[in-house]
């Protein structure tokens, strides 16, 4: 029997009407794993491959042959918008065979959430901190809720395996099912995946199962990529000179105003007409962009064609622009952060555009892959802006290290198909105080060992010690984090209390102190440290005046005015690989021309080449810029990087005379140095031969507060956490050992 005619007629109803002739590669191979075997499954596939679909066709045959007596599937999407637009595509399939859809996060209603309490059924589809929030507040129901549970699916799995909300959502699936006593199987959906057999492992941690991950075959999809250059001025690097280069992929539809910003106009000029998105890499950037191309509408006269969408948004403006962008009879552009990054449907989009590099392959195929659905070619143009540099700038500043980026992260793509891999080797002691937490409160009373049978067994947490644990849980007490009882038992203590009473406490990602912006009756959204009374703030695309902030409410009134200001939101690190570095090296070595670079960028890599070469920064790591003065050229990750300049400050410095050192993350480290460049890789190697306790590379009084309840824990576990789990020494080690030659 083939897969289709294994699945129940309401599912072969749904595939005549959507005139679906067959079955995509991605539905057959979920098919034949959940019908034919009782392993996990880990599918990937490209965007808007119809994953979701696939795992749930054959979860939904099986359910309408013999309905769960609980919930029978949990969805965990990463986003609200997510669950959203699944929970209208599912309810639609659902509904001929009475299968309910329930979802679950903090926009949806409390009468939907207390009909599902009341009659646990169906698919449930749930964020992982709304599921945080249900494991400790309905800790008696849980067997009621999901003691029939059969599958748990974990959409764009890739994302939760960034850091601790992945571990999290680990952690609840394994708590949840011991409390319900089930085992489900778990199927991890994604689009970018670097290290396949590894997710599957991690998928599976704690089940007892085996992972089948089918092999699908995919036809190779043409892109229409182009990346652009330019300089914050008149003057453009292709200017004056006759380039062979990438056309315009469509030409621009009007001309744009007098652009203070090239790269604003060239944006404004090919939207036009177009249904797009425009990714940003922080949101303040994303506010300033969306006001830029705002004001030019305003100078042309033009209907205000641009929506915003970010993290710090109100839900009714991000919930304006989705279905905004949904309707294809409006030609809107929304300038965006990751929040758009994943899976929602956002219809027959035309064109993505992306300022400046990404610091991830996974983040540039995800954010190409919301393009070329509707049988429409994927269409990703990048443009990369850089300041003019001073006539009298250092050569580490006239390097255009965001177009190197941008070119190295398609390259290792295109040429070797590479996606980072997960980091599974981090020690989460802010998770696992997290998780403590939310046992302790959830559960009530529970003896020493108990609680450490609930929280260490974790699968997550295999790499902390018992004595670790120990030393946290002692310290909770001190600081009245947790209290112990007469009879020995552990609680909540009063410090406690105050955190996990709190909403914010369900989520393990970094919040800053927020506050709530409106303009009388309307909420705009949130930001971080207001300006005073008088001062003008950025949110939502517009600009506003403050006239009262309210400190104890955590409240900003505003009104509109006319203008342009930055906007602040809080820090957006990034995490680059050093396979990109090292690949944004091989790009200014090589000849090679880049068939997606337009005139602009192709003479400003030109320069660069020309510069590189003549510098000596492609054969020698350490460049002299002028009598003591140094750089280092590691070409390492953010990781590698941190563990280099530390090693050099903390082991090498006195040796070296190393002073005034000032590193540009990951890019290059300048210092002021009284050696030679002889002196400097003797002394750097001979160290790097020594045994090096992680621990010396921490400084003295530094206590590196990474995760978001780093600040509750014990000040030697923060250190070690990020000694032994961040920095990178065997990646610095292996860098310093190649430069044995020099």
């Amino acid at each position: 029997m083939n897969i289709f005619d294994r699945y129940a007629p309401f599912i072969q109803d749904f595939i005549y009407r959507n005139g679906w002739e067959n079955l995509r590669a991605i539905q057959a191979a979920a098919g034949d794993g959940v019908f034919n075997t009782d392993d996990n499954i880990l599918l990937c596939a490209s965007t808007a491959s119809g994953k979701t679909e696939a795992a749930f066709f054959p979860i939904l045959t099986l359910f309408s042959e013999d309905m769960p007596r609980s919930v029978g599937a949990i969805y965990i999407g990463p986003l609200k918008a997510l669950i959203n637009d699944q929970f209208i595509r599912l309810t639609e399939l659902c509904e001929e065979a009475d299968i309910p859809i329930w979802h679950w996060h903090g926009d949806v209603s409390q009468t939907h959430k207390s009909k599902l309490l009341k009659n646990p059924s169906g698919i449930l589809q749930i964020t992982p901190e709304s599921l945080e929030a249900l494991l400790m507040h309905k800790h008696a129901a849980i067997s009621k809720l999901f003691g029939d549970l059969r599958f748990i699916v974990i959409d764009e799995v890739h994302s939760l395996m960034r850091g601790d909300r992945g571990g999290q959502t680990m952690c609840l699936i394994e708590r949840l099912s011991k409390m319900a006593g089930v085992n489900p199987r778990r199927i991890g959906l994604s689009a970018t995946i670097g290290d396949i057999e590894g997710t599957g492992n991690f998928l599976s941690q704690g089940t007892g199962r085996k992972t089948f991950i089918p092999k699908i075959e995919t036809k190779g999809a043409k892109w229409r990529l182009s990346m652009e250059h330019f300089f914050v001025s008149d003057i453009q690097a292709a200017e004056g000179k006759d380039i062979e280069a990438l056309p315009e992929l469509a030409p621009a539809t009007d001309k744009a105003p007098e652009a203070a910003d090239p790269a604003m106009g060239y944006i404004f000029e090919h939207t036009k007409g177009k249904k797009c998105l425009i990714f940003v890499n922080s949101r303040e950037e994303c506010e300033a962009v969306t006001t830029s191309l705002r004001s030019y509408c305003e100078a042309k006269g033009e209907r205000d064609r641009f929506l915003i969408h970010h993290g710090n948004l109100s839900a009714s403006y991000r919930e304006t622009a989705e279905e905004a962008m949904k309707d294809d009879e409006q030609y809107m552009t929304t300038v965006t952060t990751a929040t758009l990054e994943l899976g929602i449907d956002i219809g027959r989009l035309e064109r993505a555009f992306q300022i400046d590099a990404p610091f991830m392959v996974s983040s540039f195929l995800q954010r190409m892959g919301r393009t070329g659905r509707r049988e429409l070619p994927p269409e990703m143009w990048f443009v990369m802006r850089e300041d003019d540099p001073e006539p009298r700038a250092m050569l580490p500043e006239t390097v255009p290290w965001k177009l190197l980026q941008g070119i190295a992260l398609v390259q290792v793509y295109l040429e070797e198909k590479w996606v980072e891999p997960p980091n599974l080797s981090r020690l989460p002691y802010s998770l696992l105080y997290h998780q403590t937490m939310c046992t302790l409160a959830s559960c009530g009373e529970l003896s020493p060992a108990a609680l450490a049978s609930r929280v260490l067994t974790l699968s997550y947490f295999s790499r902390i010690s018992q004595e670790d644990y120990k030393f946290m849980l002692r310290h909770l007490i001190e600081k009245e984090h947790i209290q112990r009882t007469e009879t020995g038992g552990l609680i909540v203590g009063l410090a406690g209390e105050r955190l996990t009473n709190s909403f914010k406490f369900y989520a393990v990602f970094k919040e800053n102190e927020e506050y709530t912006v409106r303009c009388r009756s309307h909420e705009l959204g949130t930001i971080v440290m207001p300006p005073p009374p008088g001062e003008k703030i950025a949110i939502a695309g517009h600009v506003w005046i403050v006239e009262e902030v309210d400190h104890k409410r955590h409240t900003v009134y505003c009104e509109e005015v006319k203008g342009k200001v930055p906007a602040y939101f809080g820090e957006c690190p990034g995490d680059i690989n050093t396979k990109i570095l090292e690949r944004m090296k091989g790009v200014l070595s090589e000849k090679q021309v880049y068939p997606y670079l337009m005139k602009n960028a192709v003479a400003r890599l030109d320069t660069a080449r020309h510069s590189a070469a003549n510098s000596g920064i492609l054969t020698e790591p350490l460049i002299c810029l002028g009598g003591n003065m140094w750089c280092l050229f590691p070409w390492l990750g953010s990781y590698a990087f941190l563990a280099m300049e530390r090693f050099l400050k903390i082991r090498c410095g006195d040796a070296l005379g190393i002073r005034g050192l000032s590193p540009s993350r990951p890019y290059f480290i300048q210092f002021k140095m009284n050696a030679s460049r002889e002196d400097f890789f003797r002394v750097v190697r001979e160290e790097a031969e020594k045994p090096i306790d992680p621990m010396e590379l921490v400084y003295p009084k530094e206590v590196p507060l990474f995760e978001k309840y780093d600040e509750y824990l014990p000040v030697e576990l923060i250190k070690k956490g990020f000694a032994y789990g961040v920095l990178d020494i065997e990646g610095m080690k292996n860098r310093i050992r190649s430069w044995d030659s020099l």
